[in-house]
């Protein structure tokens, strides 16, 4: 990403001399150069940026590569390098052209700096931000079996301190989903993350760091950390200042995160799972597409923090449990609270904002509204007859803000603008002062235009115009035919510049009128810019109080949007039972039961009862006959209720599960050399290893990825160790029909099958769970379904049933094939019209016929026997 070596320094030019400068301070970085109204790159940046962005890549005239963007859509072009994964360091002017010039003369080079590294994980800007996400930047410090994480959004202030075993990474990583993760130098971690000085992370380094930003003589009142989770505060620490090059960033004092206060998913579970992205990568398909009805940015981020970490406090899952259970039983107060949060701005990154010296205007007026509106709610829930305890809790801090919000409101323009840089923010009547001087500048334009018309008559030009630009100021235009009377010297109108179609010209009373205006304007626009630093100041004063607000507006949405979809989808509530039950009546998939509905079909729901004497289940039936669903709706179910949401379920009994394990369906990870079959196995052991009596398992095909034999000689071996070693709820789908077998000596096996039946010829999926196992294989029946060829049909057939006489041979699974005839004689021989017409000549009942149906028959079996579809 770094540009070429730069040439020996003396044969750069001043400005090369400091671009080289600066871009050696941020080596690894695309370099933004501020010239004039555009960001400039050069050489190899130039290249990276404009294949990138799709814009023209030029040169200088010494031939280096060059390609600009403009100021003003600089943050479009941000964002495109930022997603395509680059780092870019803003070197901004900090000095004016006539400050440089004061400082050195005619030919003094304008002073830049960089001002601060955009990553990934650093951004704060709305545009460069989706507003449902979390944007988390994330250190790993390893320290010896343990390794330490520090995450942090500094959009929102929000920082977790870690510390995990080293198995337990990925898992962390896959629940944050960090937007950017830095390591030590030597460490290992992600492919793409950053790497930072190895003596940052260092858990002394780190409390200190964590000491002096909070203003603190000891970290005990925050919570207890270890030496890895210090040593990963300190990495993350020194790695946000030095983004931030002087400036400051948003974050809430740490807040400690143990394995045992979440639910624990792994990395692959999540991905089976698809918690909140799909397998493809996209939200649209994912659990938490399918329940998020939230109104707020600030609660689609909670909520989905929500499902990444579900909660193994029963005391906290009961409590959200109740807010939501209120929220849904009051139809109107659920209502009156979603239509008041659909109106208010994301406070919290408001505030990110203007804590970190990039806010404007803007963000004070999303700090006056969100804060006035977080005061009418607290007003409209208060009133509430029997409050569950969790609204008591979030009650107080949605009040409290009333000094500032009176100020902000009394000093801001109802809409302020983004940009400050033209004023027009502060309201009239906040400074009278101001107010004069902006009347002394109105009064001195319309004297311009009064001016003008004088100018006009007096000269009988009436072409002539006053106009202004950033170079001349205010000036007299005409056009040049009419130039030649005021170039007289008795005219009194001084020439100022000719340029092509129009002569522009001063005159002594103009220049003494604009001087007035000019400066009116400029002590105005000073004014209000002094304004702007005292109200961000007196804000940031509240940053705590104010980050609270917002997080406890986010709480209510999340309870207002689990209440709605509860109402929406018909869910129950689950009670949270202190055994290691499972006891669901009428469950669901949300996802699935989602897309069913939009075809106009209905979701068929089915039963599940994992007790102490039946804790494992042992599911057959044919693809496609939901067996997949049916293990997956389980555990979305177990995530949603530890979440502290309503269920899709018509009743639901649930002990709290610690860990959730999913092995569903095949994939493989070719870059590190695992096939599908060793990433099932890995998987698989990981369960085996990890899961106790607390946890749900779902385990769907165990052992297809090898030979029938070794593959379920594996799955035998896999149930009988979940029942016997780790105890655990477990649903375990497979297609080896002997396992069923193990349910004679395994005590809490129980066996279950999807529904199917074959009518017609044609096989019918009922997606519905009864007792005991499948009464027989659907395999054919479902390659007819998909369409296989008739005559591959027919030879699987043939083979079937010599595979079937032949099981119980010495001579195994394939005895009885060695006199199989060719492919060609056995499909010749076995046609399909001929096992159609075995199935239509068993479907009749000969009794109940009628003449006319029984020459119906005739003729129907003619056309079978030549082919045609009856």
């Amino acid at each position: 990403m770094s540009g070429t070596n730069p040439p020996a320094t003396g044969t750069l030019t001043p400005m090369m001399a400091q671009y080289h400068g600066l871009k050696a301070e941020a080596p690894d970085c695309l370099l933004f150069y501020r010239m004039g109204d555009f960001f400039e790159l050069f050489f190899e940046d130039a290249k990276i940026a404009a294949a990138c962005l799709d814009i023209a890549l030029t040169a200088r005239g010494d031939g280096a590569p060059m390609c600009g963007v403009p100021i003003h859509a600089a943050d479009a072009y941000l964002a495109r390098l930022i997603r395509a994964g680059h780092r870019v360091a803003v070197a901004e002017q900090v000095e004016t052209p006539a400050q440089a010039k004061e400082r050195g003369g005619y030919k003094a080079l304008v002073a830049r700096k960089i001002i601060r590294l955009v990553t990934a994980g650093t951004l704060t800007e709305e545009t460069l931000l989706d507003s449902r996400s979390a944007n988390w930047l994330v250190a790993i410090a390893e320290q010896g079996p343990r390794i330490g994480l520090a995450a942090a959004d500094i959009s929102t202030g929000r920082f977790e301190l870690a510390s995990v075993p080293v198995a337990a990474l990925d898992a962390e990583l896959a629940r944050l989903g960090p937007s950017e993760v830095v390591i030590a130098e030597g460490a290992t971690g992600p492919e793409d993350a950053v790497i930072a000085p190895r003596s940052t992370f260092a858990s002394g380094e780190g409390e200190r760091l964590l000491k002096s930003r909070f203003g603190v003589a000891t970290l005990d009142g925050f919570g207890s950390f270890d030496k890895a989770a210090l040593a990963a505060a300190g990495g993350l620490l020194a790695y946000l200042d030095r983004t931030a090059q002087g400036g400051t960033t948003f974050l809430q004092p740490p807040t400690p995160r143990t394995a045992e206060d979440h639910m624990a998913i792994d990395a692959a579970t999540r991905e089976s799972l698809e918690l909140t992205r799909t397998q493809s990568g996209e939200r649209k398909g994912s659990l938490l597409d399918a329940v998020d009805r939230t109104v707020t940015g600030a609660g689609a981020r909670l909520l989905a923090a929500d499902l990444s970490a579900p909660l193994n406090d029963a005391v906290t899952i009961e409590a959200r449990l109740n807010l939501v259970g209120r929220f849904a039983e009051d139809g109107t107060c659920r209502d009156r609270l979603r239509t008041a949060l659909r109106a208010l701005p994301d406070v919290g990154r408001a505030l990110g904002r203007l804590v970190a010296g990039r806010g404007s205007p803007r963000d004070l007026g999303q700090l006056r509204d969100g804060l006035a509106g977080a005061r009418d709610l607290h007003e409209l829930l208060d009133g509430l007859e029997g409050p569950p305890a969790l609204l008591l809790q979030l009650l107080p801090q949605l009040r409290g803000h009333g000094a500032l919000v009176d100020r902000l409101s009394r000093a801001l323009v109802a809409t302020p603008p983004i940009d400050a840089s033209d004023g027009g923010f502060i309201a009239e009547g906040y400074d009278a002062a101001l107010d004069e001087l902006r009347g002394l500048a109105g009064d001195g334009r319309r004297a311009i235009a009064a001016l003008e018309a004088r100018f006009r008559e007096q000269t009988g030009i009436a072409g002539l115009k006053i106009r202004h630009n950033g170079v001349l100021g205010y000036h007299i235009e005409v056009g040049a035919k009419f130039a030649d009377p005021l170039m007289r010297p008795e005219s009194g109108f001084t020439h100022r510049q000719t340029l092509a179609g129009v002569v522009r010209f001063n005159a002594p009373e103009l220049h003494e009128l604009a001087l007035k205006v000019s400066q009116a304007g400029a002590h105005a626009l000073a004014a209000e810019q002094a304004h702007l630093e005292d109200l961000i100041d007196t804000a940031l004063g509240s940053r705590d109080p104010i980050a609270t607000t917002a997080d406890a507006l986010a709480r209510l949405d999340v309870a207002g949007s689990h209440a709605a979809r509860a109402i929406e989808g018909g869910w129950c509530r689950p009670d949270i039972m202190p055994h290691a039950c499972f006891e669901v009546e009428g469950g669901r998939h949300p996802v699935v039961e989602a897309a069913v509905a939009a075809t106009g079909e209905r979701f068929v729901a089915n039963d599940c009862r994992l007790s102490e004497d039946s804790r494992l289940w042992l599911v057959t039936g044919p693809n496609m006959g939901g067996k997949s669903t049916f293990l997956r709706q389980n555990a979305l179910i177990a995530v949603l209720a530890q979440a502290g949401s309503f269920v899709p379920a018509t009743s639901a009994a649930l002990g709290l599960v610690d860990r959730l394990f999913s092995r569903v369906g095949a994939s493989d990870n070719l870059a590190r050399g695992r096939s599908t079959f060793m990433v099932e196995m890995i998987e698989t052991a990981a369960i085996l290893a990890q899961a106790t009596d607390r946890s749900f398992v779902i385990l769907d095909e165990v052992g297809r990825g090898t030979s029938t034999y070794d593959g379920l000689a594996i799955a035998w071996a896999v149930l009988e160790g979940i029942h016997e070693t780790n105890r655990c709820r477990c649903l375990f789908a497979t297609h080896y029909h002997e396992l069923t077998r193990l349910a004679e000596k395994l005590d809490a096996l129980s066996l279950h099958h999807v529904r199917a039946k074959e009518w017609k010829g044609e096989l019918v999926l009922l997606h519905e769970l009864a007792t005991g196992a499948a009464d027989k294989s659907y395999g054919l029946a479902v390659a007819r379904l998909a369409g296989l060829p008739k005559p591959v049909l027919a030879r699987a057939k043939d083979v079937l049933t010599r595979l079937e006489k032949g099981r119980d041979k010495t001579g195994g699974i394939a005895a009885g094939l060695d006199d199989l005839p060719l492919f060609a004689a056995a499909t010749e021989r076995d046609a399909e019209p001929a096992d159609a017409l075995r199935e239509a000549l068993a479907a009749v009942d000969t009794d109940a016929l009628s003449p006319r149906e029984a020459l119906e028959l005739v003729y129907r079996l003619k056309s079978l026997t030549q082919g045609e579809t009856a």
